[in-house]
Parts: C-alpha cells; sequence; structure tokens
C-alpha cells in the first residue's frame, strides 16, 4: 500500500473513534472549552516530536516563508476552528449516527475548491461520486412518507445544518493542509503544532468567557482526548503531505462509518441501519470522488 494510503487509513481509524468519544464523554462542555482544553494536551504529547525536529534544522526550511505561507496557516487555521466548533454543535444537537455521514461528505467540498483554486480537472466518474455523497444526506433523513420529505427535514433540521457547513469549512481546511504541506513544504512536525496552537489561539477569547467553574475532575479524560487527537493530526498531516486532498480527505472521511458503527452499538441509537446506509454512500461517494 502507498504509504500516504495506509496513513489516511490510520486517520480515519482515529478520528473515527475520537468523535465517538467525545459524544459519549463530553457532553455538556462548551465547543470552545472543549476545542482549547483538548489542543493544550494535543500540543503537550506533540511536543518532543516537534523539539527533534528543530534540533534537526526544521525550521531553516521556513527562512523563505512569507506572506502566502501566512495567509495559508491563518485561512486553514480559522477553517478548522470554525469547522469543528460546528460540528461539536451539530453533534450536541443530534445523534452522531445522523450528524456524522451529513459531515464527512466534505470531499464533495474539497474536490470543487481544487478544481476552481488549484485547476484540478473534474473525471465524469468524480461527479458521480458527488451525486452519490448528496444521496448520503438524503438517506440519512429519511424516515417514511414522500421522496422531499428527506429534503425538508434536513433544511429545518439545525444538526444537518450545522454539519453541511462544517462539512465546507473542513474542505476548505484539507485544501489549506495540502497547500502548506506540498506546495509551501512545511514540515510535518512544525505544521501540526501551528495548527493546533493556531485553533487554540483562535477559540481563547470564547473559551475563557465560557469556561465552566470546574474541569479538574476531567482532566484526565481531556488528557486522553489530546493524545487521540495529536495522534490523528500527526498521520492525518502525514497523508496530506504524501498524496493530494482529494485522494487523502476521502479516505480520512471514512472516519463516518467508525462513529457510525460505535455511536449504533454502543449508544444504542435510533434508526441505526438507515444511518449505516448512509454512512456507506457517503463513503462510496467519496471514493468515487477521489479515483
Amino acid at each position: 500500500m502507498d504509504p500516504g494510503l495506509g496513513y489516511s487509513v490510520l486517520a480515519a481509524v482515529v478520528w473515527g473513534v475520537y468523535l465517538f468519544g467525545l459524544k459519549q464523554y463530553f457532553e455538556g462542555y462548551p465547543a470552545t472549552t472543549l476545542s482549547v482544553c483538548i489542543n493544550a494536551f494535543a500540543i503537550a504529547f506533540y511536543l518532543p516530536v516537534t523539539l527533534r525536529a528543530l534540533s534537526d534544522g526544521a525550521a531553516a526550511s521556513l527562512s523563505d516563508a512569507g506572506a502566502t505561507h501566512v495567509g495559508v496557516v491563518a485561512l486553514t487555521v480559522c477553517a478548522t476552528a470554525a469547522a469543528f466548533v460546528l460540528f461539536l454543535y451539530a453533534i450536541a444537537d443530534g445523534d452522531v449516527s445522523y450528524v456524522a455521514p451529513i459531515n464527512k461528505v466534505v470531499p464533495a467540498f474539497v474536490l470543487p475548491i481544487e478544481v476552481l483554486v488549484l485547476g484540478q480537472l473534474l473525471a465524469p466518474l468524480q461527479v458521480v461520486g458527488v451525486l452519490v455523497a448528496t444521496l448520503a444526506i438524503y438517506v440519512a433523513n429519511y424516515r417514511a412518507g414522500g421522496l422531499l420529505d428527506p429534503f425538508r427535514r434536513a433544511a429545518r433540521s439545525r444538526p444537518a445544518q450545522l454539519a453541511l457547513l462544517s462539512a465546507a469549512l473542513f474542505a476548505v481546511s484539507d485544501v489549506g493542509k495540502r497547500v502548506a504541506l506540498q506546495e509551501l513544504a512545511i514540515p510535518t512536525a512544525l505544521w501540526v503544532p501551528l495548527l493546533l496552537a493556531g485553533v487554540l489561539v483562535v477559540l481563547l477569547p470564547s473559551a475563557v468567557r465560557e469556561r465552566p467553574d470546574d474541569l479538574r475532575g476531567d482532566l484526565p479524560k481531556f488528557a486522553a482526548a489530546g493524545a487521540v487527537v495529536a495522534l490523528g493530526e500527526h498521520t492525518t498531516t502525514v497523508a496530506f503531505s504524501l498524496v493530494p486532498a482529494s485522494v487523502a480527505s476521502p479516505i480520512i472521511n471514512t472516519q463516518a462509518i467508525v462513529a457510525v458503527l460505535l455511536g449504533g452499538v454502543l449508544l444504542g441509537e435510533e434508526h441505526f441501519r438507515v444511518r449505516i446506509v448512509a454512512a456507506v454512500l457517503a463513503v462510496a461517494g467519496v471514493t468515487l470522488i477521489a479515483l
């Protein structure tokens, strides 16, 4: 297997477990507080990797960094922060097995962005993939009744709206990662802390305003989540540094299958069979996009 594909698969598993853990163990926390605390622990866990890279001269690769580097990093950080917060709001309002298939159609947005911004061509098979990914949203919202009912339900559903907006922002983030790691050649060991710290700084003012009275009892949970995020960001970053975003993103977003399976089996969420079909369709669609 191509190393980039292997890292993409590993990232999908890590992030799928992480999505389930957020719903299971962190309900009730403000989204910004949750993001800041978890990212702080993730940076701490990743610090040895960063320090080793710096000692090996990784910083020298940024000696020619200019406005383009700053702009790409800033855009990617802001898109990532907004997308993650919106996703947390979505799973707080709805079942993870409902939100995940909708949110993980990220590659359906990635490919058009790459076409418009980076000049990538859209093949007929990829157009089919976009349609299949859109069908996944339909299936996730289907219960019974008329054929247009799922669209009406999604239009009225706050979790669905938040999940779709989050997916679009995650797509901007994915393309930003690809540009930062391939076109701008920012080293992996420096990109991960840059992204994590950037998101932390962006969300810190809101997190301070919304902070709960006492976090000390849940610090072990935050530490565990931070370790998962550090691993997830590392594997994701390596994947985006080796293969195009339109290839890595579909594979990484198969995390929806992991989240749906865990949510349906362990949490007993409703409409599990319908939503697993939606997750499979979402993965099939984004896989066609990557071909």
